[in-house]
C-alpha cells in the first residue's frame, strides 16, 4: 500500500459523493492519512465542501453528469456517502475499471433502495425481518395493509429511497393511511411513488452494529465488530445514541451473525451500519448503510478509532482497531429556526459539562428539525454519558435573523 502526496502527480485521490456531517468527518480522517479528497454534494457550501481539497456541486442522481465528473477528476476510489446517487453509473464505471467504488458498486446500488436490501436480507439470506410489502399506488398500499393476509395495523410506511427518517411515519389505523402515503411521496429523494409498508416489530430496543471489513495480514478481508450502539429515534431520525448497549450474549451473537451475513454478501472494504431490532434474545434485521452511520457519531467519544477513522483506514487497505476506550453518548443539536448563516449561543456553557465535546456541522441553512450539530460525551457508564450529552446539547442555542 502506497499513499502519495496531495495535489501532486503521486496523489492518492478519493472522491466522496455526499459531503454532509458524516462525509466531513471521513474527509478529515482521509486527509490525516495524506489523501487528496474531492467532496461532491447537491448544494454549495456543504460541510464536507468546507474542508476538502476541492468541492464540486452537481446533481448526483444524474448518471451522465456524475460519470463526466468522475472522468474529469479521475479518483482512484469513489465513496458514496448518501443514497440519492445514480448507482447504475457507478456499476458501469466500476465494471470498466475506471475507479473502485466503496464498498462495491453493487452494495451502493442495493442499499440505496430499501427494496433491494430488504429482498436480499429476507428472501436471499433468509434473515428475520418485519413483514413487508411494496406499493406503487395508494390503491396497492391499501390492499397491502388492509387486504386478506395483509400487514395490518399498526404499520410503518417509508419511501423506498430516503434517509434520516424523511417520509417515514407510523400508521395506527385506516384514517391515517392516505396521509402517510402523501408524506412518503414527499419525503423520497428519487424514484418517488414507490413505498414500503412494514409490520411493527414489538422490540425492547434498537441497535446499530457497526461492522468493518478491512484487509487482513494475509491480503484477504476480515470482519471486525464495534461494541453495539443503542439509540433513540423520532420519526425515523436518530436523536440520541450511546455505546455500549447492554445485550444478552445470545442477542449479541445473533446480531453479529446477521451483520456478517449481510456484509459478507455485499463485500468490499469499509464500515457498515447494520440496524437491528432486539427483544430479549431475539434479533430482527432492519436496514444497512454501507458507510458511517449517524448513530455512530458517538464513537467520536468512545472508541480508539472513530467510525470515520475506521472507514478511512479500511478503504485504503490499512489495519483497524475497533476497541472501546470508555462508555459514551451523543445527543443531536437541531436548528430550531428557519434561517441562513445561523449563530450558536451557549457553546462555552455546553463545553463546561464534564467529559463533553461538540461538532457544529456548518450547514449553510438551518431548518427547525435539521441536524445542525451534535454533543458527544464520555462517562463512567452510559447513564452518566447520556446525561452529560443531553445536557451539553440542551445548552447550545441556534439563533438566526435572516429568512431561509
Amino acid at each position: 500500500m502506497q499513499i502519495g502526496t496531495p495535489l501532486s502527480p503521486s496523489a492518492t485521490r478519493v472522491m466522496l459523493l455526499g459531503a454532509g456531517e458524516l462525509g466531513k468527518e471521513v474527509i478529515i480522517a482521509l486527509q490525516r492519512l495524506g489523501v487528496e479528497v474531492i467532496a461532491v454534494d447537491r448544494y454549495d457550501g456543504a460541510p464536507g465542501h468546507q474542508v476538502a481539497h476541492r468541492a464540486q456541486t452537481i446533481d448526483m442522481a444524474d448518471g451522465n453528469v456524475l460519470a463526466r465528473l468522475i472522468d474529469s477528476e479521475k479518483p482512484a476510489i469513489v465513496v458514496p456517502e448518501i443514497e440519492a446517487i445514480a448507482t447504475e453509473a457507478l456499476l458501469e464505471l466500476e465494471a470498466a475499471g475506471v475507479c473502485r467504488v466503496v464498498p462495491t458498486a453493487r452494495a451502493a446500488n442495493l442499499t440505496m433502495n430499501r427494496e433491494g436490501i430488504r429482498r436480499l436480507a429476507a428472501e436471499t439470506l433468509k434473515l428475520p425481518t418485519s413483514t413487508y410489502a411494496f406499493a406503487d399506488t395508494f390503491a396497492e398500499l391499501k390492499v397491502a395493509v388492509e387486504g386478506q393476509g395483509g400487514i395490518g395495523y399498526p404499520c410503518i410506511i417509508k419511501p423506498v429511497m430516503s434517509s434520516s427518517g424523511k417520509g417515514q411515519s407510523r400508521v395506527d389505523g385506516p384514517d391515517e393511511l392516505a396521509k402517510a402515503w402523501d408524506y412518503a411521496n414527499a419525503g423520497g429523494r428519487v424514484n418517488k411513488g414507490r413505498v414500503i409498508a412494514e409490520g411493527v416489530v414489538e422490540f425492547d430496543y434498537e441497535i446499530t452494529q457497526l461492522t468493518v471489513r478491512a484487509m487482513g495480514v494475509d491480503g484477504k478481508p476480515e470482519t471486525h465488530f464495534c461494541e453495539p450502539i443503542g439509540h433513540v429515534q423520532v420519526k425515523g431520525d436518530y436523536v440520541e445514541s450511546w455505546q455500549p448497549q447492554p445485550m444478552s450474549t445470545k442477542a449479541l451473537e445473533r446480531a453479529r451473525a446477521i451483520a456478517r451475513a449481510v456484509t459478507d454478501n455485499l463485500g468490499g472494504l469499509g464500515i457498515f451500519g447494520v440496524e437491528c431490532f432486539v427483544k430479549g434474545d431475539e434479533v430482527w434485521f432492519s436496514e444497512v448503510s454501507p458507510r458511517p452511520h449517524d448513530t455512530g457519531l458517538v464513537t467520536l467519544a468512545t472508541q480508539r478509532q472513530s467510525e470515520f477513522e475506521l472507514h478511512a483506514r479500511a478503504i485504503l487497505g490499512l489495519p483497524v482497531d475497533v476497541s472501546l476506550r470508555n462508555p459514551g453518548a451523543s445527543a443531536v443539536i437541531y436548528g430550531g429556526v428557519e434561517a441562513e448563516g445561523i449563530r450558536f449561543e451557549g457553546v462555552d456553557v455546553a463545553l463546561r459539562v464534564p467529559g463533553t465535546d461538540l461538532r457544529l456541522f456548518g450547514k449553510p441553512v438551518s431548518f427547525t428539525r435539521r441536524r445542525m450539530g451534535v454533543a458527544v460525551a464520555e462517562g463512567k457508564d452510559i447513564e452518566e454519558a447520556r446525561s452529560r450529552a443531553k445536557e451539553a446539547a440542551s445548552r447550545v442555542r441556534p439563533v438566526g435573523d435572516s429568512a431561509a
